[in-house]
């Protein structure tokens, strides 16, 4: 998916964050092992995904043909797949939030017998102020508002622009070899402006004709999105009136993972192994490396009053190893009294407050790797560690409120947000006796608080 907001350098940077931070490589790994042996529900959980589809109201409302459809699609679903290819925004590459992609699109009878409607598989994305832990949610959209979480949406109906029925590649595990062939290569400087040389200007007459086949249109015009308030109109004359078909952005711009690999800002082992397998011929790597866990293991060197001192992990808490128990007593008695501590405690206190890792912490935490977050904390201050206040435990309890934000979002209770504190508005308990917790956040860190 394209990102309007990054260019040149910027953007090769802004991608290869994304994909270091975004799709964890434990979520790849857990959701294809679960997809492996059918529990397509369970590689839903696994990618962070929050189901809203209920087969069997599905077989009672249109029949066991319709569920049976549905179903083998849902089994090929990878969820970790798509969570890959969804729709990202500047400046830190999270969901673009309030969004619903269509996914597939089944044709079912109309209430009273009129003609066929159609029934969406689609997946939909949280409002940016309820956007914690980045989750998705897959659901089924009939083109009413009968459903709570539809009717809380600010965007329920599926987009024009951003649609994935037309590209089962992105997310359907039968056809991601596609995913080379409908790339695209982008435009030269000799064929195409500037500003569309990544855009997949080779892709587009092919992928205007998928299009327009969808939609059963005869040939004809399609609008493009080539970028911030550039409309490129292609085909045959517009017709007046009416409303022009949309390319979407998955048949308009060149991937990103293209570009990275073009210009060398990543190896194939970085990638999702299925995109690695389609765009790299003859790949047959391991898995996706991980990113590395930002901890080296060994001691930290401490400038200690003209000595050179080391800190490093003892029975699961960061303490220093150059000091006796009776010296560090008196230090700390001191520190407590306001005198100025060792420097080794002083580099232990700083370890807690603002560790070296702060910036790998937030942005898993910001990208919902709760897990990934704070095995690199346990991994810089061990497992027993108590957090002192700063910016760490703050970054840690703020993403934990967060999560309660989404939950009350999901539940129903918050109408809307306000003010920039997440201050809410709760509907009256009596209509919601019961308020449940954020739907595959897990624990809260374990880590213990002190201030």
């Amino acid at each position: 998916m394209h990102l309007h907001h990054a260019n040149g350098n910027t953007r090769l940077s802004f991608w290869s964050r994304v994909r270091a931070y975004a799709v964890p490589t434990s979520m790849i790994e857990t959701a294809t092992a679960r997809r492996d042996v059918g529990d397509w529900a369970g590689a839903c959980a696994a990618a962070g995904f929050d189901v809203d589809v209920d087969l069997k109201a599905l077989a009672r409302a249109y029949g066991h043909e319709l569920r049976t459809r549905l179903r083998d699609d849902l089994r090929h679903l990878a969820p970790d797949l798509l969570r890959w290819h969804m729709p990202r925004i500047a400046p830190d590459g999270l969901l673009r939030p309030g969004l619903t992609v269509p996914l597939a699109r089944y044709d079912v009878p109309e209430r009273g017998g009129t003609g066929p409607r159609p029934l969406w598989l689609v997946v939909r994305t949280a409002p940016a102020w309820a956007d914690a832990g980045q989750r998705i949610v897959l659901a089924l959209w009939d083109g009413t508002r009968d459903d709570p979480h539809t009717a809380r949406h600010p965007h329920p109906r599926p987009s024009r622009r951003f649609r994935l029925d037309l590209h089962r590649h992105l997310w359907d595990a039968r056809r991601t070899d596609e995913l080379r062939s409908r790339s695209g290569t982008g435009g030269s400087a000799d064929t195409v402006p500037q500003e569309l040389g990544r855009c997949a200007v080779d892709r587009w007459a092919d992928e205007a004709a998928i299009l327009l086949r969808a939609e059963g249109r005869p040939d004809g015009p399609v609008a493009v999105r080539a970028g911030p308030r550039r409309l490129v109109v292609g085909g045959s004359v517009p017709p007046r009136g009416g409303t022009l078909p949309v390319l979407p952005d998955a048949a308009t711009w060149v991937p990103p993972d293209v570009e990275l690999l073009r210009a060398g800002a990543i190896e194939a082992g970085r990638l999702h192994p299925l995109v690695a397998a389609a765009l790299v011929p003859g790949y047959a790597g391991p898995a996706r490396a991980s990113r590395s866990p930002d901890r080296d293991g060994g001691p930290r060197i401490v400038d200690c009053r003209g000595a050179r001192h080391r800190i490093a992990l003892v029975d699961g808490v960061l303490a220093p190893l150059d000091h006796d128990p009776v010296e560090l007593r008196r230090e700390e008695l001191l520190a407590a009294l306001s005198g100025t501590p060792l420097p080794c405690l002083r580099a232990i206190d700083e370890a807690h407050r603002r560790p070296e890792g702060l910036s790998g912490v937030r942005e898993r935490l910001d990208h919902g790797d709760t897990a990934g977050a704070l095995a690199v904390v346990e991994g810089l201050l061990g497992p027993d560690a108590v957090l002192r206040a700063g910016a760490l435990r703050d970054a840690l309890e703020t993403a934990a409120e967060r999560r309660v934000t989404y939950g009350l979002y999901r539940a129903g209770l918050i109408e809307r947000p306000i003010g920039p504190g997440f201050t809410h508005h709760v509907r009256p308990a009596r209509r919601h006796p019961k308020c449940p917790t954020a739907q595959g956040g897990g624990p809260r860190p374990r880590l213990a608080q002190r201030g």
